[in-house]
């Protein structure tokens, strides 16, 4: 970060410099060059070090630490010794190169100004402060929801206060490399119309129009895609969207920021050559040295491009951590009429049933594979059975330990061992049952034996396209076909391709793809979109296979199906989440620590007491009655 002057001396009317209020250099400016010359500093007190009657003051401001000294025979030595910690004060003094004590020199290379510190001539108390709630100094392991009380003092935490400061910077990369690609930055509204984005909206009433309500806009999906109808280009924005849903350790509660992404004639392969590049770059310039995909350190110069199909067939998630090698296989046939009843039975029984393998190259010891069966009985399943390969008796045949290898016989548990490429020591975990209902668990224990054998390579940033999404999915629930994502994507094959799923029932829908993609790095989702559908006809198929008929698309959406109706350029585009990028760079724990005042993981904001109960008056206002929930005793 560039050094910055708070002030800079001012001529009065006869001509001669004046010194500022407050400050002629920040705390994190002075160095060697400014030996010998007066500085006065403001900012807040670090710490107090008293070394046998001389007191050192660690000065504080945004731009750095400066050491302040006071010794018994300064005119500022009674100032020093009242000051405490958080205090705000304003120092006067001479620069002064650091001493060499005992021989040895007191310099600190850890910070900029630790070649000097202020010999104080002078203290100003600007501002006390009482005790704190919460400790400023060091990495304390407070309550969060009283650190976000405070949130104000938890930000003046060195750690926390870089963490923001890199936010913007990764901002302003963003919206340069933007601009460098011939995008413009296009404001779009904030009250809008509710919309089925797939979370629920933020209702805001209308005083004018008395029980009709605005929403605050969860994606600007459609105001995007109207800016292409209207002749516009290249679209961006890092935009704020409002989504009512549970907070998740990825995901903010109330609102978030997203580069918010379109394009006007484009096909999928366009889009994706745009913004790889771009992305690649936000993560290189703050990666601090770790490699990135398609980066000048990795391997591999482009993304990899995984279909969903084979993302959850691969790795039981459509988000998956490619640092972990770990790939899983399918190996029914080695199970089909096996003497492991268990597996065989249900194989016999259901043709849906498959047999994954998640192999667990080193972990192959009893005591491994029984702390894996124990963490799968702790996630609610019935067990995880293994084979584990080792060396029969101190020769080279290698023999399969376990139950299961035992029932299915040496010839099929060599014959899984080759397919997955296993060697002496290594093991294989397997999940049976309909793919559909055990895939989150396989990749769940994917990720398990990764971690608990140490193979994710943790130095680095995977990322990949996840491409060929499903268009519809069923809803158990409900008993119908829905979208899958966005239910603006243009269905792959088009028109066309929904009037023969459509013809062909329940399977052909549920199979059919969609020009929708994600972007995903070390197991985060951090960037979804889709070639959309601009058709008009196509829309309106697409809609009523999720139930939706021509009426509901009308008054849902019916200023976009009305602007497509008068031209609409072929757009796609995406949207990437700011705070996941930035958890990512800074190895956060969860996007409540990038974020400047987050919400409680109960979507309660503790500082400002948001939200809060509206006056009677602003009720009538809004021709509002409260009815209190008889569940909440009201």
């Amino acid at each position: 970060m560039a050094k910055a002057k708070a002030a800079t001396a001012a001529a009065d009317q006869t001509g001669e410099k004046k010194q500022h209020r407050y400050r002629s250099h920040t705390c994190g400016e002075l160095n060697a060059v400014n030996i010998g010359s007066q500085a006065r500093l403001a900012g807040w007190v670090h710490r107090v070090r008293d070394h046998g009657g001389l007191l050192f003051i660690d000065l504080r401001d945004h731009y750095g630490i400066t050491q302040v000294v006071a010794d018994p025979d300064s005119p500022a030595f009674k100032a020093a010794e009242k000051v405490r910690s958080e205090w705000v004060i304003r120092v006067d003094g001479k620069v002064r190169a650091r001493p060499v004590i005992d021989g040895k020199p007191t310099v600190n290379p850890d910070i900029a100004t630790g070649e000097i510190e202020v010999d104080a001539r002078e203290i100003e108390v600007l501002s006390e402060a009482q005790e704190l709630p919460v400790p400023v100094f060091g990495e304390p392991d407070y309550p969060e929801d009283l650190r976000l009380t405070y949130r104000f003092l938890d930000l003046r935490r060195e750690s926390l206060h870089a963490i923001i400061m890199k936010r913007l910077q990764v901002t302003r990369h963003m919206r340069e490399a933007m601009h460098e690609a011939g995008f413009n930055e296009f404001p779009t509204p904030i009250l809008t119309a509710s919309s089925p984005e797939g979370a629920r909206d933020f209702l805001v009433p209308s005083r004018i129009h008395s029980g009709k309500f605005y929403a605050l806009p969860q994606a600007p999906q459609q105001y995007k895609q109207l800016l292409m109808v209207s002749g516009f280009d290249r679209y961006f924005q890092i935009a704020p969207c409002f989504r009512d849903e549970d907070p998740r350790a990825d995901r903010l509660p109330g609102e978030f920021y997203q580069l918010d992404v379109e394009m006007s004639f484009v096909t999928q392969d366009d889009i994706f050559e745009t913004m790889e590049p771009i992305l690649t770059g936000v993560f290189e310039t703050f990666a601090e040295g770790k490699p990135v995909t398609g980066g000048a350190g990795s391997e591999e110069k482009a993304w990899p491009r995984i279909p969903y199909d084979e993302a959850i067939a691969k790795y039981g998630t459509d988000k998956p951590d490619l640092r972990n090698p770990i790939e899983m296989q399918d190996v029914t046939e080695h199970f089909r009429d096996s003497g492991f009843k268990v597996f065989a039975g249900m194989i016999a029984k259901d043709p849906a049933v498959r047999v994954w393998a998640v192999p667990a190259p080193t972990g192959g010891s009893r005591a491994f594979c029984d702390r894996m069966n124990s963490w799968a009985q702790g996630q609610g399943q019935p067990g995880l059975g293994y084979i584990f390969y080792r060396k029969a008796d101190g020769g080279e045949t290698l023999e399969a330990a376990g139950p299961i290898g035992k029932n299915i016989g040496p010839e099929r548990a060599e014959a899984i061992r080759a397919q997955l490429g296993l060697k002496d020591g290594d093991a294989v975990f397997f999940a049976a049952g309909t793919p559909s209902k055990f895939a989150r668990f396989a990749g769940d224990a994917r990720d398990r034996v990764g971690e608990e054998l140490k193979l994710i390579d943790e130095d680095r940033f995977a990322l990949a396209w996840i491409v060929d999404f499903p268009m519809y999915e069923w809803n158990e629930d409900d008993k119908q076909v829905d979208f899958s994502h966005n239910p603006f994507s243009m269905p792959q094959g088009g028109a066309e391709a929904l009037d023969a799923a459509a013809a062909a029932g329940k399977d052909a829908i549920l199979s059919l793809k969609a020009y929708q993609y994600d972007i995903v790095c070390n197991g985060y989702e951090i960037a979804s979109g889709s070639v959309r559908n601009h058709r008009p006809d196509t829309m309106i198929k697409a809609f009523g296979i999720a139930g939706l008929g021509p009426e509901v698309v009308e008054e849902r959406f019916g200023g976009m199906l009305k602007a497509f109706k008068y031209g609409a350029p072929p757009h796609g585009g995406m949207a990437a989440g700011l705070e996941r990028i930035v958890m990512l760079l800074t190895g956060s724990a969860a996007v409540r620590d990038v974020a400047l005042f987050p919400m409680n993981q109960q979507a309660q904001d503790l500082l400002m007491g948001a939200p809060s109960e509206a006056s009677s008056k602003q009720l009538r206002e809004l021709s509002i009655r409260v009815v209190k929930d008889a569940k909440a005793g009201g």
